[in-house]
């Protein structure tokens, strides 16, 4: 005799509020993420995903981090980081070079052009960014805002060991 399967609970659906809220978050982040891109495009040439980049390697002691390391903070997969690192290095941006504790590891490092370049980047994007997010909140409201995505983020940050992360493959 075999036991039937225990019907599936029913969603938790959202409610209308709920609904409205997730959409509008949905929306803006969009409409934030390609704002920063194009700004960063026009003003830059540069995606906004090697800004990121370049702001991380700008950030780390000697200004380079371990490659794995740098697909991690920046939550890209080493496949897409390996081929930003790439086109970063045609623009001299970036260089690579390899891990002496460890003969598969590589550090990305940050250039005196890639410094420079970041440094003349900032300004604008740094403008870019008080225009379409802070200029709009009150002070209030950029707190709130703040201790929510840190919420968010400090709830969907997995524990890395046997996680299917991008950043590992």
């Amino acid at each position: 005799m075999t036991k039937a399967a225990a019907p599936a609970p029913e969603p938790q659906w959202l409610t209308a509020e709920e609904q409205r809220i997730w959409r509008s978050y949905l929306h803006a982040t969009t409409l934030l993420e390609d704002h920063m891109d194009r700004q960063l495009q026009r003003d830059a040439g540069m995606p906004h995903v090697y800004y990121g980049l370049l702001v991380k390697l700008a950030e780390s002691p000697h200004r380079r981090l371990r490659m794995t390391e740098l697909a991690r903070d920046a939550k890209i997969t080493r496949s897409r980081l390996s081929h930003a690192v790439a086109r970063l290095e045609k623009n001299g941006w970036v260089r690579r070079e390899d891990c002496p504790s460890d003969k598969r590891g590589q550090f990305a490092v940050l250039t005196g052009e890639g410094l420079d370049v970041l440094r003349s980047a900032a300004p604008g994007h740094v403008a870019a960014v008080r225009n379409a997010l802070f200029d709009r909140l009150t002070p209030e409201q950029q707190k709130s805002l703040g201790e929510i995505m840190q919420i968010v983020a400090e709830g969907l940050q997995p524990n890395e060991a046997g996680a299917d992360l991008p950043w590992l493959r």
